[in-house]
């Protein structure tokens, strides 16, 4: 069997971060096949060139670029014409080109704090505008006053205990503690912030498609 007859089986995320402004197939793609000359070969194929600037004349940090699989194909059977290719990944899919840049410590540290307080605050203005709906405070007085037959200062082993509980209920259910996790299972806030990256590529193809600047075939 010739190189042309090889079946080859070809997997692309829905979204692929690439530094290099030269893209070739083995920074986006799995390649997979019987021929490995073929495989060493594919991968160094150029797929896509990002320009350093605009139309505009600058120079933006992240540049994205909507493809189909079909172009991908289109471009394998340039050196292959009767190259059998099975798809396992996606039929549209995104590249960011992404500079790479020395990260500024003292900036992410400033973003790490400031998120800290906007959580802290943000958290805690929460749970006093629940507790409020709730009447938590009147509901221990009664329950209280049920239970031990006296009126409630204010600060009883309820009260105590609902705030132990509050603050391990906080840490089971995001599964973190520090900089360490619980459980391997991803935290409700990794699982939210990947629906919201899956969410965004949608939309970003979508667009591209429906604006026609997504590369496909001719």
């Amino acid at each position: 069997m010739s190189a042309n007859d090889e079946t080859i089986y070809l997997k692309i995320n829905q979204n692929v971060i690439v530094n290099d402004r030269n893209v070739t197939l083995g920074d986006i793609a799995s390649v997979t096949s019987s021929n490995e000359a073929m495989v060493r070969q594919l991968k160094q194929k150029k797929i896509y060139s990002f320009k350093d600037h605009d139309p505009e004349g600058k120079s933006p940090k992240i540049q994205r670029a909507i493809f189909s699989i079909l172009h991908i194909i289109e471009l394998i059977h340039e050196d292959y014409p009767n190259a059998e290719i099975d798809n396992q990944g996606e039929a549209d899919f995104i590249i960011e080109y992404e500079k790479e840049a020395s990260p500024n410590t003292f900036l992410e540290a400033a973003k790490t704090a400031l998120l800290c307080v906007l959580v802290f605050f943000g958290a805690s203005f929460t749970i006093m505008s629940f507790n409020n709906d709730i009447g938590i405070t009147e509901l221990f007085g009664r329950f209280y006053y049920q239970v031990m037959g006296t009126e409630s200062s204010g600060m009883t082993e309820l009260e105590v205990s609902y705030c132990i509980g509050i603050s391990i209920g906080i840490i089971v259910f995001f599964n973190h503690f520090g900089r360490k996790k619980i459980t391997p299972d991803p935290t409700p806030i990794q699982v939210e912030m990947r629906k919201y990256e899956q969410d965004v590529d949608t939309t970003f193809i979508e667009n591209a498609g429906r604006g026609g600047s997504e590369i496909d075939v001719n």
